[in-house]
């Protein structure tokens, strides 16, 4: 007989507030039936809050960006455009809706502690974040890319994506490293485009 673990013993051994009830079934041994009706249980204690379709998150322990992760299971995703920037601290204006970046068609994903607003970016394009300050939570693009996705995603379909009234450039932002991001994008026309938005953005906050 196959031998199962707790699920308060396998939730705790994760040491993240937010994980899956398939994670939790494939890792106690349990169906996903039985682990929901536990965590149902669980939550009606206040132990757990139900932030999506199965998906949870330890009560008081958790903000909406750690849902990032979860949002597409097979895909990655990570926090860009003014999020990012507003994170960064780069803009001040704080995002009614996170934007994520995903190499897969736009969507928009509501759930109990947020609402999340994904665009679709061309795989040769997916690349410049990281684990945010090093926590291991969520993936971020860095500035100078979060800044060069916002111009890509303003010329593609987006023009308010390319506003910002109050960007605050710090002396570590490198422009010549948004430069270097433009350059991957394939479509020349997009690119020259995303350029010129650029140089006419450098000129407003000089």
């Amino acid at each position: 007989m196959k031998k199962t673990k707790s699920v308060l013993s396998v939730i705790h051994g994760l040491n993240r507030p937010v994980f899956t009830t398939r994670e939790i079934s494939l890792l106690t041994g349990k169906s996903v039936s039985t682990v929901t009706q536990t965590l149902n249980y669980l939550s009606r204690q206040e132990a757990f809050d139900k932030i999506h379709r199965g998906v949870w998150g330890k009560k008081g322990n958790f903000n909406a960006y750690d849902m990032i992760p979860f949002l597409l299971p097979n895909h990655q995703v990570y926090v860009s455009f003014v999020s990012a920037l507003h994170l960064h601290g780069l803009i001040d204006q704080i995002p009614q809706v996170i934007t994520c970046a995903a190499p897969m068609h736009s969507r928009l994903i509501r759930t109990r502690v947020a609402h999340y607003r994904i665009h679709q970016i061309e795989p040769s394009f997916f690349k410049g974040f990281d684990w945010h300050q090093g926590t291991g939570r969520f993936l971020i693009a860095e500035p100078e890319k979060a800044l060069a996705d916002s111009l890509y995603l303003s010329v593609r379909k987006k023009r308010n994506y390319g506003s910002f009234p109050e960007l605050h450039l710090t002396k570590q932002f490198r422009l010549k490293k948004v430069q270097g991001w433009i350059e991957l994008i394939k479509d020349p026309r997009v690119r020259s485009l995303v350029y010129a938005k650029l140089e006419a953005l450098m000129k407003q906050v000089r």
